[in-house]
């Protein structure tokens, strides 16, 4: 395992990555502990900060061209920009099961299966984590 692929990209594929990384470990903590205090709301509003970022850069990122230097991957990060929000908004209206759905449902989509392809042979996490 070496960082230099990573290291060696972009300033904006080096952002995105290294905050998809900060995300996953928040969102790993939120998970595991106790719900609703003031901890969880900061941990919480860093983590929906980290995503909207994450989603944001993606839009640099052109390395899968499908469709005019866009990708499905594009399409995930929409939804992100446009639901992430709306997860928060449920919480502070105090539906907090559909609250806890989708924040689940945004950490399982945009960084768990996500975050498996990143692992492609030919892409920059796989060569960081497997070597060239």
């Amino acid at each position: 395992m070496t960082l230099e692929p990573l290291l060696s990209a972009s300033p904006t594929i080096q952002i995105h990555a290294f905050a998809a990384m900060a995300a996953f470990a928040i969102g790993v903590v939120q998970l595991s502990r106790r719900k609703g205090d003031g901890p969880h709301r900061m941990a919480g509003y860093a983590w929906v900060g980290l995503m909207l970022l994450i989603a944001a850069s993606s839009f640099w990122i052109h390395g899968i061209n499908q469709w005019h230097g866009f990708s499905i991957i594009h399409a995930l990060s929409l939804w992100v920009i446009g639901f992430t929000p709306v997860a928060v908004m449920l919480a502070r209206r105090g539906n907090i099961r559909a609250h806890k759905r989708s924040m689940i449902g945004l950490f399982a989509g945009a960084l768990i299966i996500a975050g498996v392809f990143t692992f492609v042979p030919g892409r920059i996490m796989h060569a960081a984590l497997f070597g060239q």
